[in-house]
């Protein structure tokens, strides 16, 4: 069964940090773009940074560029989100998703959530003091 699974979640104070994890089981993600999407209570979902199969290209929404980064570590078949600068407003559940990469997907990965094919469960991030 292919699977993603998010790790790494939590509560913390503003100005904090937090190092999210997307993992896989039943397939390699080393051919697959990834993006992380959040949801916070009583709001749609929203794209917050997605980066493609290489880790060449990287994108991010604008309310997360400067404090978020995302990066690969493929033979470890682990995507990151590492958040910095965190807000109150970050608070959310954070999901990651995988689609098979291709050419002209980058433009829509970190908007569209509707080119992924797999999603994880989510793991809840807290801001708060």
């Amino acid at each position: 069964q292919l699977q993603l699974v998010e790790s790494g979640g939590g509560l913390v104070q503003p100005g904090g940090s937090l190092k999210l994890a997307c993992g896989a089981s039943g397939f390699t993600l080393d051919r697959y773009t990834i993006g992380w999407f959040r949801q916070a209570p009583g709001k749609e979902r929203e794209g917050v940074s997605c980066i493609t199969s290489s880790g060449g290209s990287t994108g991010y929404a604008d309310s997360v560029k400067g404090r978020f980064t995302i990066s690969r570590d493929n033979a470890n078949n682990t995507v990151y989100l590492q958040m910095n600068s965190l807000k109150p407003e970050d608070t959310a559940v954070y999901y990651c998703a995988a689609t098979w990469s291709q050419l002209g997907l980058f433009r829509l990965c970190v908007t569209n959530g509707g080119i992924y094919k797999y999603w994880g469960q989510g793991t809840q991030v807290t801001v708060s003091s």
